[in-house]
């Protein structure tokens, strides 16, 4: 589906709402943010949604208070825009409501995307959804603000792992060099995102530290955090972003796995609700292996949810050593 069939139909939009993916990274609020502030530009009635509280380190966006908890009354909207979610279930509570909306644009790039919605612009080739976003805009015409700069800056430097990981393209630094020509500050986006750390967090970083686990061959490294950790170093969802990379930089690791309890979690008769986080060093396929768990992601970067006791759960990752 061509990029102008969706521009087409945003144009003809009455209200639009905006939504990426719960307990977002630097992606989805990037993506979110700059393509509601373009549509702004042009005078278009848009609400940005998340479910999820914005993590801390990026309050410090332009307009970042704009995305708002509360989608309002869904029967409002005539088309929704779904910005790096695989699947419509991944932007939380609202999604059943959300799928009833007349219009529905999915706009992502991970290869596991299940094609949902009317409009469908998926480029698994992409960087980032902030860099698809940053086409959009361009196709629309719209003037790149020091806002929409900074949103699609950190949007493509988050995924991108600064810069570091193999979905770094040549395209992903020439929108960077734009952004930052039009107002983004690289040392201001780097110092929020990277340098910029709670002291409860650093204790959640020492209780993560300690449950590190790895198989016997040193392949796969397995970090584990419970509810009742964040609680003991009053820390919430938000601060667990970024910690699995830690797990993944050990020696010879080749794929790292992150087992997060799910808040009220506890069911005696399905299991405790889980989320497993999977970092791959490349040489690894984490999207398959979040695949054949009913997840999905990217190569190196993917992930599920299941149900089951921690000690069933762990086993289960842990086998997944023997194939790497």
């Amino acid at each position: 589906m061509s990029i102008q069939q969706i521009i087409n139909q945003l144009i003809k939009s009455e209200k639009i709402l905006l939504a990426s993916h719960i307990h977002p990274d630097g992606d989805a609020i990037g993506a979110l943010l700059s393509l509601g502030l373009a549509l702004e530009e042009i005078s278009m009635d848009v609400v940005l949604y998340n479910e999820s509280t914005i993590p801390a380190v990026y309050q410090f966006l332009p307009s970042i208070h704009r995305i708002k908890k509360d989608p309002g009354n869904i029967s409002d909207y005539d088309t929704a825009v779904i910005l790096d979610c695989s699947d419509l279930g991944r932007i939380g509570e609202a999604a059943s409501a959300v799928s009833k909306i007349p219009a529905l644009i999915n706009i992502d790039h991970h290869l596991t995307n299940t094609r949902f919605g009317n409009f469908q612009y998926i480029d698994p080739g992409a960087s980032s959804t902030a860099e698809m976003v940053y086409r959009l805009i361009r196709q629309l015409d719209i003037q790149i603000n020091t806002g929409i700069a900074y949103a699609i800056y950190t949007g493509i430097m988050a995924d991108t792992g600064s810069f570091r990981f193999s979905n770094t393209t040549p395209e992903a630094f020439e929108i960077s060099h734009e952004m930052v020509t039009r107002g983004a500050d690289p040392y201001k986006v780097a110092h929020h995102v990277y340098e910029t750390i709670s002291l409860n967090r650093i204790k959640l970083l020492n209780m993560a530290f300690d449950t590190i686990e790895l198989s016997e061959n040193g392949k796969l490294s397995v970090m584990t955090l419970t509810q009742k950790m964040l609680d003991a170093a009053g820390t919430q969802i938000e601060d667990v972003n970024g910690l699995i990379n830690y797990a993944k930089r050990i020696e010879n690791v080749r794929l790292a796995a992150l087992i997060f309890e799910r808040k009220n979690s506890m069911d005696k008769k399905r299991g405790n609700r889980f989320h497993v986080s999977l970092r791959s060093d490349g040489s690894v396929d984490a999207a398959a292996i979040a695949s054949s768990f009913g997840g999905g992601g990217h190569q190196n970067a993917a992930g599920f949810d299941t149900r089951a006791s921690l000690a069933e759960l762990k086993a289960t990752i842990f086998d997944l050593s023997d194939h790497l």
